[in-house]
């Protein structure tokens, strides 16, 4: 009679009708920021102080241009050398030799600790401190002496303060990767007969690029805004050009706007690229989700059990 009963009371409940909750906080707070939304794009529109017409006018200026490439090309440097460089200070770090990882942890205490724009500045002015910069052995015969003034240029400056800041916060992004692999995952490969550098090449980096590469992204695009910062030692990319445009023709603001929608452009390609890395990375945890829900399918009394 019990069993007649509940079973009659399960059927009432699922017969009963789903009334979905209703979120008006939500949909009041979405009507709301529609609104101020809607006047800050018409306010941009009909305040003529924004001057469009000189805006669309400089967008694609050959010296705008010529600035955007150079922003390009600093972006693109500077994270190579950061990549490269980080790479290197991460596996120091882990390294059981203790003078590489006491190397490693001077570095990062030097460049972590000290702003990028003081560091720009710096290279920029080494000639002051090394006017001949001298290659060889300390204490040794020498293999060359070089001006400073020659070879440090308002380029190398720029690449050796972005590449050598951008190596010190890859290098821990690159650590967090390496460490968030299981040591059995190298032990295993090691007990195959396989190399260190096989190890590390074949089985610990392909693992390991899932944890690196959403925050190797985001470095990407703070290097392509952190670019602007070079314009304080007078190297001509995007930020200077509309600076030294704007100097002449005191169009501050439009100038300004000009080199913030080309900003948005860059950083809108470098998302998508990094969402599409992300996806191409992240293949073996869709795989396993998918082998994961088709088993919940088969067997749901014990997907429910290990829920």
């Amino acid at each position: 009679m019990t069993d007649a009963a509940d079973w009659s009371a399960d059927r009432d409940v699922e017969q009963m009708p789903v009334v979905p909750l209703r979120h008006h906080g939500r949909w009041l707070a979405a009507v709301v920021l529609l609104v101020v939304l809607a006047g800050l794009i018409v306010s941009m529109i009909t305040n003529p102080r924004f001057k469009w017409d000189i805006v669309l006018q400089y967008l694609f200026d050959d010296a705008i241009i010529s600035g955007l490439l150079m922003t390009i090309w600093l972006t693109v440097a500077a994270m190579a050398i950061g990549i490269v460089l980080g790479t290197a200070i991460a596996l120091m770090r882990i390294s059981a030799n203790p003078v590489l990882a006491s190397v490693a942890s001077g570095y990062l205490w030097i460049f972590r600790g000290t702003p990028l724009l003081v560091q720009l500045i710096f290279w920029f002015n080494l000639s002051a401190l090394y006017p001949q910069i001298t290659v060889g052995l300390p204490f040794g015969p020498s293999l060359g002496t070089f001006d400073a003034n020659y070879f440090i240029t308002v380029y190398v400056a720029a690449l050796l303060g972005l590449g050598l800041n951008e190596g010190a916060y890859m290098s821990e992004i690159v650590r967090s990767g390496l460490n968030s692999v299981p040591v059995g995952q190298r032990e295993a490969a090691e007990a195959l007969g396989m190399s260190s550098f096989r190890v590390m090449w074949r089985i610990i980096l392909p693992q390991a690029m899932r944890v690196i590469i959403p925050p190797t992204g985001n470095q990407l695009i703070g290097m392509l805004k952190t670019t602007s910062l070079v314009s304080v030692i007078a190297l001509q990319e995007l930020l200077y050009s509309a600076q030294l445009i704007y100097t002449a023709n005191f169009q501050t603001m439009p100038l300004l706007i000009v080199a913030s929608i080309w900003y948005l452009v860059l950083t809108t390609v470098l998302s998508i690229g990094q969402y599409f890395l992300e996806r191409h990375f992240g293949r073996s945890d869709r795989r396993t989700a998918a082998v994961r829900a088709d088993d919940a399918d088969d067997n749901p009394a014990e997907a429910a059990r290990e829920g």
